[in-house]
């Protein structure tokens, strides 16, 4: 596991191969496995494949145009009425995305973190372009595909980060 922690990196190029619908649903297994605060899970995930709505996705999120190749886009929501209090679901999620990049690497998918949260303006234009209920808001999107490229990444262990007792 460790390996793929630290193997893993946001891929921008994909083949033009489907993702089997088992492997998404791995996917999103995997998250929803990930710690949330009081156990609440606030996540929903809305799983895109039409085009059209990804097309619209990249004129919303200006990073995000890697998904003129990418055949899968996940984009994650909180449910504000699942949350443990005011403000704890980008937490919750942001732990389920954790886990869900993670599996993605360990079954050869690639991915890349396109957010969303808290750019008011992203989350507003997301929620309509979705249809998402009042109380769920959009907190990122996660382009899926199997990767066209490799990255490696230098160590990033920084001990000048690392405060012992107090700073």
């Amino acid at each position: 596991m460790l390996s793929t922690i630290f193997e893993r990196r946001s891929i921008r190029k994909y083949l033009e191969k489907p993702v089997e619908e088992e492997k998404l649903r791995t996917l999103l297994r995997a998250a929803m496995y990930a710690p949330s605060a009081r156990d609440t899970r606030p996540w929903h995930f809305v799983v895109v494949r039409d085009r059209a709505v990804m097309e619209r996705f990249m004129q919303v999120q200006p990073y995000s145009r890697m998904l003129e190749k990418a055949p899968v886009l996940i984009v994650v929501c909180g449910d504000k009425t699942l949350e443990a209090a005011p403000g704890y679901y980008p937490g919750d999620c942001g732990a389920a995305v954790e886990n869900l990049l993670l599996a993605a690497c360990e079954l050869g998918l690639g991915t890349c973190w396109l957010g969303i949260t808290p750019v008011a303006q992203r989350m507003a234009a997301v929620k309509e372009l979705l249809s998402l209920p009042e109380h769920v808001e959009a907190f990122c999107g996660i382009a899926v595909g199997y990767p066209d490229e490799t990255r490696q990444t230098a160590e990033r262990y920084d001990e000048s980060r690392v405060h012992r007792d107090r700073w």
